[in-house]
């Protein structure tokens, strides 16, 4: 369905729209008729989002003020957000004795306190027009943890949870949360978390496990699905009257959950660690 008739437009709010899933998913939607800004704090990156249509806005998700800005920008200019997609995230990898404090509390805020706060934010007004789609991306990884992950899976795991919290406190107002549990996709976060992984333990106790890890990693590169798949998904999810609580696509996606709901959790282990030999 085209959203052609200018009465039918939403606005949209992507986060994250500056690469991987939240650039395709800006760019996907505004192609169909949405009304899109997208934020992320890479503005020279956003330019490109420019001529199909898409806003850009400045905004850094770990700072308070910044996504408070961004949020009452587009309230004054559009006068509502109908859909917000958090795919704003960050996968840094290093084994959890490894992993600095501050940079686990960074990844924390980037991939669980920063949707958090921007669903705060647009809560009253989807609660005032009876209308909302708020969509997180979570993962595979939100259902099932590898090694050196710790504080990744860790928000992913947090965001479904609190997906399915809030699917039942705001559906008395007209307004859906929708998970989408993506697979390996093409993004710049598996290189980012590869060369993490080596720079935080690729030197200490865990360095064997680390680069049997960043093996893998290069292989699920290789092979992950195009974003574009996960944008599509994303636009099912929102213009579904009744849609799922969740949606899966992705390199190995379907295969891995599947596994992670028939096998016990010793059986799933055994699996993993052998994709790393």
């Amino acid at each position: 369905m085209e959203l052609k008739d200018t009465k039918m437009r939403k606005t949209v709010l992507v986060t994250g729209a500056s690469s991987g899933i939240g650039k395709a998913t800006a760019i996907y939607l505004a192609q169909q008729g949405y009304t899109v800004y997208g934020a992320a704090r890479r503005m020279d990156k956003m330019q490109e989002l420019k001529p199909y249509g898409i806003r850009p806005v400045a905004m850094d998700i770990t700072v308070d003020d910044s996504i408070r800005a961004c949020i009452n920008g587009i309230l004054r200019e559009a006068g509502r957000i109908d859909v917000l997609i958090n795919s704003a995230g960050l996968g840094s990898y290093g084994a959890l004795e490894d992993v600095p404090m501050h940079e686990a509390r960074n990844q924390m805020e980037i991939n669980l306190f920063g949707a958090t706060r921007l669903i705060q934010l647009v809560l009253p007004g989807m609660r005032k027009n009876k209308f909302g789609k708020i969509v997180n991306i979570s993962s595979i990884g939100g259902k099932a943890g590898l090694p050196m992950g710790s504080w990744y899976h860790a928000g992913k795991f947090a965001i479904e949870g609190l997906s399915d919290s809030l699917r039942n406190e705001v559906r008395q107002f007209g307004i859906d949360v929708i998970v989408i549990e993506p697979g390996g996709t093409k993004s710049e976060m598996v290189g980012i978390g590869s060369k993490d992984l080596m720079r935080v333990s690729g030197h200490t106790a865990y360095a064997s496990l680390a680069k049997s890890l960043d093996k893998m990693y290069a292989t699920i590169e290789k092979n992950a699905t195009a974003p574009l798949v996960i944008a599509q998904l994303i636009r099912k999810g929102i213009e579904t009257k009744r849609p799922k609580t969740r949606y899966i696509g992705g390199s190995m996606a379907k295969t891995m959950l599947f596994l992670r709901k028939i096998l016990s959790d010793r059986l799933f282990d055994k699996m993993l660690m052998r994709q790393m030999k």
